[in-house]
């Protein structure tokens, strides 16, 4: 299998995670999506990355389908559980990080990719109060837990364990681990896992 991304992306790095964990064997493709010839327009017509490409030629695109593909091709660590209340847990924590990360990238962009007459202060203020409010919630939801649901280790840490990242990486100003501690004391765990070491967000 062949993954089309970048080293920076927290989607793309939540499916790198996923793979190691699940002892899965795959080449890592860096791409550009803002490059007009880049690869990824070949198989996603979106031009999103992460892209699987699968041995016989198909493409998996978006991170949450992804995952839950990678995580039933093998019984290795089984980060989703098959059904139920527990597996509806876990897709609302990956749901509720995607959904952070997804605001704060919109608020970075309304930064980087217009001039600064043309920003919307009311834009980066919504989007970062979801981003809060989502902050909020994932430690309310996390408590004095070892683990954020099923008292194990599953995908619902892994993508928080990205979304938080990425904020470190992203947002080194924004102050989240004194509010949050154990959100931050969480991530502090997460990084020393051999899976999110290998894959701490960094530029090509």
């Amino acid at each position: 299998m062949e993954l089309i991304g970048s080293l920076a992306s927290p989607y793309v790095r939540k499916v790198r995670i996923v793979l190691s964990e699940k002892k899965i064997d795959y080449k890592l493709t860096i791409e550009d999506v803002w490059a007009p010839d880049n690869k990824v327009h070949e198989y996603n017509p979106l031009g999103k990355i992460p892209c699987l490409i699968m041995e016989d030629g198909g493409a998996v695109f978006d991170s949450r389908v992804i995952v839950e593909y990678l995580d039933g091709l093998t019984p290795v660590h089984k980060l989703i559980p098959a059904s139920g209340r527990a597996r509806t847990e876990v897709k609302t924590w990956e749901a509720l990080a995607d959904g952070l990360t997804d605001a704060a990238f919109l608020a970075r962009a309304e930064v980087l990719q217009r001039p600064e007459h043309e920003r919307s202060p009311k834009w980066i203020e919504r989007q970062m109060t979801k981003v809060e409010r989502a902050l909020v919630m994932m430690s309310q939801g996390l408590g004095d837990k070892a683990w954020c649901c099923e008292g194990k280790y599953t995908l619902a840490d892994v993508a928080v364990g990205c979304a938080l990242g990425w904020l470190e990486f992203r947002f080194p100003q924004l102050d989240w681990r004194s509010p949050h501690v154990n959100l931050a004391r969480h991530l502090d765990k997460l990084k020393q896992r051999p899976s999110f070491i290998d894959t701490a967000p960094r530029l090509a």
